[in-house]
């Protein structure tokens, strides 16, 4: 991809003689004679260097560098003047200059210096993406567990993390989608680029193809500057699209086409770009019956249904309960500096009964709240807020999966107060799937 450099100088000679020379050198080029006329182009463009001059009327180099110092996204600066100082060096570089050269200068030196600053900024990009990466994942991202169909999984994702191919990844909500999904990234030959995760849930259909492919300055209301979409961000690396099924009928078509060939067009743009993404997408529903419904493509559905990995829930592979119990011991103990060890045998017993509803999301929860609250080194049945919501194994009646769940979330309910924030958080799942859960058991007001 062609280095795009915003030649930014009062001097008309100088704008024609750089944009001339560097286009020469491949680089895709651009101009504008003051800081007020570079900030209107950076709205309406994206660039990876600017070469800025100091002196100039309006808004000068140092103002525009000022403005643009706390921009995460903004370009690296070359600052090229010819009123040199040691202080206005000095200056500039702790303005956010990149780098400084002085007039006149060499265009071989003015290449090396350019072609350093853009790694030095493509290595920038990449650890704010790593960081968001860190900052979003607070929960352990540890595959465990001993249980048959758990290995077999485990051995899947290493046949296919290696290829290229989309993955399908199905189960209820809380059974652990995204770290598969993560799992696969991490042994596959993408894992130097990003992990990018998109809920499909969270957002309107407007909202969503802005984020998947971005947009055009001037798409829609507030569209103040181009934006690149989740597409161009995962290039290289693995998009995980989560909650696949809420992607409305009108949007498949644009995603299958991407799936098909990697091109896509922002949201009020004309030009087709191209990103190589490998997609993984879960579902917590039944997509062959989202399609006899209308609500999913089939062509779609086959498209990303390559590889399908099928997690099966929590109260299917008991034999996963202790371990993950245990492991979530350690990790919330490290995390609060607490000296937690174990379960004790009643403990152990009752989340061996418990159904678990909420899957390994809500038994981390458990696991969680048990660490905080305990009184000792070890958790005791005590310390555990499933009492009354065990299934009992020799219990002579059996209730329904159904009234487990609807007296788990109102217990849930009365210990937040109502606070259905705070509920759902302690549930493991989104606001909106609680207040699915709430209609669907006529808890609504």
């Amino acid at each position: 991809m062609s280095i795009r450099i915003l030649i930014v100088d009062d001097e008309e000679a100088v704008r024609r003689l750089l944009k001339k020379e560097l286009g020469r050198k491949g680089y895709h080029t651009d101009t504008a004679e003051n800081g007020d006329r570079a900030c209107s182009k950076l709205m309406d463009s994206s660039f990876d260097i600017i070469l800025l001059d100091i002196v100039m009327p309006g808004m000068n180099g140092m103002s525009m560098l000022k403005k643009l110092k706390n921009d995460p996204a903004a370009p690296a600066i070359i600052v090229l003047t010819g009123k040199a100082t040691v202080d206005t060096a000095v200056s500039a570089m702790k303005a956010g200059a990149s780098d400084y050269l002085t007039k006149p200068y060499k265009l071989d030196e003015l290449s090396i210096v350019i072609n350093r600053a853009y790694e030095q900024r493509k290595l920038s990009l990449e650890n704010q993406l790593l960081k968001k990466e860190l900052a979003r994942r607070e929960s352990p991202d540890t595959f465990v567990g001993e249980s048959p169909r758990f290995r077999e999984i485990l051995t899947l994702i290493d046949k296919i993390a290696p290829t290229d191919s989309t993955v399908l990844i199905s189960g209820e909500s809380g059974t652990g989608k995204e770290l598969v999904a993560h799992s696969i990234w991490k042994k596959s030959g993408r894992n130097k680029k990003s992990f990018i995760a998109l809920n499909c849930s969270t957002l309107s259909e407007h909202l969503m193809e802005s984020e998947l492919f971005g947009h055009e300055k001037g798409a829609f209301t507030h569209a103040l500057k181009v934006k690149n979409g989740l597409v161009e961000t995962a290039n290289g690396g693995i998009l995980f699209l989560d909650e696949i099924a809420e992607i409305p009928v009108s949007l498949q078509a644009k995603l299958l086409r991407f799936l098909d060939s990697g091109d896509f067009r922002r949201v009020g743009g004309n030009k087709s770009l191209n990103a190589d993404v490998r997609v993984i997408a879960a579902t917590n529903k039944n997509l062959q019956e989202e399609m006899i419904r209308g609500k999913f493509r089939e062509d779609l559905f086959y498209r990303l249904n390559v590889i399908n990995i099928e997690i099966p829930p929590l109260r299917d592979r008991k034999q996963d309960i202790k371990p993950l119990a245990e492991h979530f011991i350690r990790h919330y103990g490290r995390k609060i500096s607490k000296t937690v060890n174990a379960l004790d045998d009643d403990a152990a017993e009752m989340l061996f009964r418990y159904d678990w509803p909420g899957n390994v999301r809500e038994l981390e929860n458990v696991i969680e709240r048990a660490v905080i609250l305990c009184e000792s080194e070890v958790i005791t049945g005590d310390d555990l807020a499933i009492k009354g919501n065990a299934l009992s194994a020799g219990s002579p009646e059996h209730r329904q999966l159904r009234e487990v769940e609807r007296d788990y979330i109102l217990t849930v309910l009365k210990e937040t107060g109502g606070n259905q924030t705070r509920a759902s958080r302690l549930l493991g799942v989104d606001r909106k799937t609680l207040y699915l859960k709430l209609k669907k058991y006529g808890l609504t007001q």
